[in-house]
């Protein structure tokens, strides 16, 4: 069974506005163990069902969003970045505040989406899978983007094997930098990739 988003999943605009405080402190708090920072300057948040939907009912309320057709057109975005049983999804941020650090880092940094990897404890490496379609609309030939979408696919003796001592890591000639999972990020990540 799919986890992708449907109409029925997104609420109207005042059933949202009396539920929206709760809604957005539970993804608050969930949002604080999905999210992984690797090195300086790049944060990874990990994606699921309810952190994209939350992101959809978002969008509808700021943009005014009120027919089902608009509704839609937000889910035929997001729905690519729900993961399935056995993959994992997350938004990439190069976070630079600065005009002299995008200049500094977005040339250093072309290719940084496809240089992102899971090292488990038993020594299996598992890369990153970026669409095609949203690399070319991303990336240029000489500065990256500063949001990237990428996904991971595990077999199911890689999901077992993600525990303690699971590193995020990147392998990128500008930027070689890792990060061990915390037990609370672990045990996130977990929810996504078991079986339904």
């Amino acid at each position: 069974m799919s986890r992708q988003l449907t109409l029925a999943d997104i609420s109207d605009a005042r059933a949202y506005e009396r539920e929206r405080h709760a809604i957005r402190q539970s993804i608050v708090e969930m949002k604080a163990r999905r999210r992984v920072h690797v090195g300086p300057i790049i944060t990874l948040l990990f994606e699921n069902r309810d952190t994209l939907r939350f992101q959809v009912q978002e969008m509808a309320r700021v943009e005014k969003i009120f027919t089902d057709e608009g509704i839609q057109e937000e889910l035929d975005v997001y729905n690519p970045l729900v993961p399935e049983a056995g993959e994992l999804s997350a938004t990439l941020f190069v976070e630079l505040t600065t005009d002299e650090q995008m200049r500094e880092w977005l040339p250093k940094l072309v290719g940084i989406e496809r240089a992102v990897q899971f090292r488990l404890p038993n020594g299996e490496v598992v890369p990153c899978v970026v669409d095609p379609a949203h690399a070319a609309q991303l990336t240029r030939e000489h500065v990256t983007a500063a949001v990237h979408y990428i996904s991971f696919r595990f077999t199911p003796e890689q999901v077992v094997a993600m525990g303690a001592g699971t590193l995020l890591a990147f392998d990128h000639p500008a930027y070689q930098e890792a990060t061990e999972l915390s037990a609370a990020t672990l045990a996130e990540l977990h929810t996504d990739l078991a079986a339904d």
